[in-house]
């Protein structure tokens, strides 16, 4: 089993240029399967993430 421990303080490092991540910028993106947000370093704009909501198929 995989123990979850709580740190409070540390700031996560982006895994492109290295420096702690303090913000996180988004975006949204629109098209034709729905809306996603996609999330990016303020120091080097590498994504570092897309996510999914709603779309076409699940009822908008």
């Amino acid at each position: 089993m995989i123990a979850f421990e709580r740190k409070e303080g540390m700031m996560p490092i982006c895994p492109h240029c290295k420096k702690d991540i303090a913000k996180v910028w988004f975006d949204e993106l629109k098209g034709d399967l729905g809306k996603r947000c996609v999330y990016f370093c303020p120091e080097c704009r590498c994504c570092l993430g897309i996510s999914q909501r709603k779309g076409l198929t699940m009822g908008l």
